[in-house]
């Protein structure tokens, strides 16, 4: 008989005091996957380049001198400058299969969502970067699910949310690395944090 483990989260929430948007994912790859000790450290995903695109016109921006990780030290900074807290919606999963996708992960134990929102006083919106991790925020939230490109609103212990539901950044995701980043460029302007 098979016995399946069960995986804690590596990471822990990043949550800057001004947060004033929560992106998040379902849960990290294996951390054989890793190119830095931070949120989207696969750099097969292209969430970092989705931000260097939109922010900086250069979708290499936090990509480091070898060319092959990420610069965790300027992803930090990026995020505390513009407010951006980062978590997943899991904090314990089951992987179905030995790999990072998100269709064979059984969620275990998901977000404390009133715990985090509590910490970011001035979050007023959240974003998911994958179906998984929608679910399982449509699992914790008096929510109707946004098409993708999209948000709803919806009143969660004493506050109005914007639950955007954003395409993956994962290469599996069809769609062009430009056409992504308009579709995060324009809940950024939303959200005015692209002034």
């Amino acid at each position: 008989m098979e016995i399946r483990k069960t995986e804690q989260h590596p990471l822990g929430f990043f949550l800057p005091e001004n947060t004033k948007l929560l992106m998040l994912g379902s849960f990290p790859p294996q951390k054989i996957r890793w190119s830095m000790n931070f949120y989207y450290p696969n750099f097969q995903n292209d969430m970092w380049r989705i931000m260097g695109l939109i922010f900086y016109s250069d979708k290499n921006h936090f990509v480091d001198v070898s060319g092959k990780a990420y610069n965790e030290a300027k992803a930090r900074a990026f995020c505390h400058e513009k407010g951006i807290g980062l978590g997943d919606t899991a904090l314990e999963v089951i992987r179905l299969k030995d790999n990072a996708s998100d269709k064979f992960l059984e969620v275990v134990t998901p977000i404390n969502l009133k715990e985090v929102l509590d910490k970011v006083p001035e979050c007023e919106a959240i974003v998911v970067t994958g179906q998984k991790a929608m679910d399982t925020l449509v699992s914790i939230l008096p929510l109707k699910e946004p098409k993708v490109g999209f948000h709803s609103s919806c009143y969660y212990h004493e506050r109005d949310l914007k639950v955007y539901r954003m395409p993956s950044s994962s290469r599996a995701y069809p769609k062009p690395l430009s056409e992504k980043a308009e579709d995060y460029k324009k809940m950024f302007l939303e959200l005015n944090i692209i002034p």
